[in-house]
């Protein structure tokens, strides 16, 4: 028999414009469809809970005796539960969480999965869709067309199987499926430990923050709303994930009190105050001076219109294209802030900045100052958003391997010592 929340209304829009609904009711272990006709929403809701009632009772609701005689109701397919699940889900989730889920739904998973009848989504047919992305083929309806792009690296495939996971999870407990074969363990493409890269010095920040004001200063007039040294402040400085960055609004920013207030996040620890020291201070006093008639409703990193700037965006505006390195040889130089301040730091003989400069790079940078600066591992984890002590160590423990003097020219750097950058560019010089 059926228990209460085992059944569901469907629709169906005619070609008169009217709405059909029918019932999706669990009757004797089988789903059983019954037509309501073009009814209101409110009936069809109170049908529902009628069947499911008499359901309880050992009554069988109007519509099954017919029903009984017809085949089991197939199930739905990949594209249409999909969509019903992401109708369902998306108003949970935050702006960017939103973006991502529908990146891995429509860009991968839709074009191979979509015909699929839920129930046809087996360990064999994941297999085949894992090796089709690691092979870089382009589907269409399940389809190889016979295009290829770049592969998609293992960390991506497993980001669009952790979706899949959670969509056939839903028809599990909706009774749709038996069984979710994407949370099968050997499933997974095993990941290679990504590099965790940061900026190891004083001179290494200095140098990026210069780079980007001097492409503020060399932008065109309907480019000036791009205000690369001020981003890459709040990063270095603040610890915002990129997300978090192209969402923050000038009521936000608590200059008079010193704080950031962090507010579209992840998870509840996410949400956060992070303090407004004394470089980011001067950065942020000079963006509010640049645009003071902003509102405080608006973006503080916005685009030319005012809207919300995209993880793209700055990505190639605002660190730039890296440098394409072949067989040990570097083929073409880096472009945006990272490739002028790595040019710089040629030009002065010094190192370059690390591989793979990541805006979480940046992010990773701050943790490792709030250690240079003395602060406790509790105040740490606040300020990141963190809840995993262990990864507090792991930076920790990285940190607290510069010496004196470079520590002492990190603490003068955050803090807004006037010196600060002559003093960095001295300690790395040395």
């Amino acid at each position: 028999m059926a228990r209460p929340g085992t059944g569901s209304i469907t629709e169906h829009v005619g070609k008169d414009g009217r709405t059909y609904r029918s019932l999706r009711l669990t009757v004797d272990g089988k789903r059983r469809r019954i037509p309501l006709g073009p009814v209101s929403a409110a009936q069809a809701e109170r049908k529902l809970w009628q069947a499911v009632a008499d359901v309880e009772r050992g009554i069988d609701p109007a519509g099954v005796a017919e029903a009984r005689t017809q085949a089991a109701e197939p199930a739905p397919t990949f594209g249409e539960f999909g969509m019903e699940w992401w109708s369902l889900s998306k108003g949970q989730l935050a702006a960017s969480t939103q973006a991502d889920y529908w990146w891995r739904l429509t860009v991968h998973l839709a074009p191979y999965f979509n015909e699929m009848r839920l129930d046809a989504i087996t360990f064999a047919t994941i297999e085949r869709y894992i090796a089709g992305k690691r092979g870089g083929v382009i589907y269409d309806r399940g389809q190889d067309t016979g295009e290829r792009t770049d592969p998609l690296s293992a960390r991506s495939i497993n980001m669009t199987l952790t979706l899949l996971g959670a969509i056939l999870e839903r028809a599990v407990k909706r009774k749709l499926i038996d069984h979710n074969a994407a949370r099968d363990r050997d499933l997974r493409v095993r990941e290679r430990a990504p590099a965790r890269s940061y900026l190891e010095s004083a001179g290494q920040i200095v140098a990026l923050l210069d780079a980007a004001g001097e492409l503020d200063g060399k932008a065109a007039k309907d480019r000036r709303h791009v205000e690369r040294r001020a981003m890459l402040a709040v990063l270095v400085f603040a610890g915002l994930r990129i997300g978090e960055l192209c969402a923050l609004r000038w009521r936000d920013v608590d200059l008079a009190g010193g704080w950031l207030h962090v507010g579209e996040a992840k998870t509840d620890a996410g949400r956060r105050k992070v303090k407004v020291r004394g470089a980011l201070r001067d950065e942020l006093l000079a963006l509010r001076g640049r645009h003071q008639d902003a509102p405080q409703a608006s973006y503080v990193f916005g685009t030319r219109g005012g809207g919300r700037m995209s993880p793209e965006n700055f990505r190639n505006r605002v660190l730039g294209r890296p440098a394409v390195v072949k067989d040990g040889e570097q083929e073409k130089a880096g472009t945006g802030a990272v490739g002028r301040a790595n040019a710089q730091l040629e030009a002065d003989g010094l190192p370059p900045l690390p591989a793979s400069i990541t805006p979480h790079s940046l992010r990773r940078t701050f943790c490792s100052l709030l250690y240079a600066l003395g602060e406790d591992p509790g105040v740490v984890m606040d300020e990141m958003g963190h809840t995993d002590p262990e990864l507090a160590l792991r930076v920790y423990r990285q940190a607290m391997r510069r010496g004196e003097d470079e520590k002492a020219a990190l603490r003068r750097l955050v803090e807004g010592d006037q010196a600060a950058d002559a003093a960095a560019r001295e300690v790395v010089a040395a």
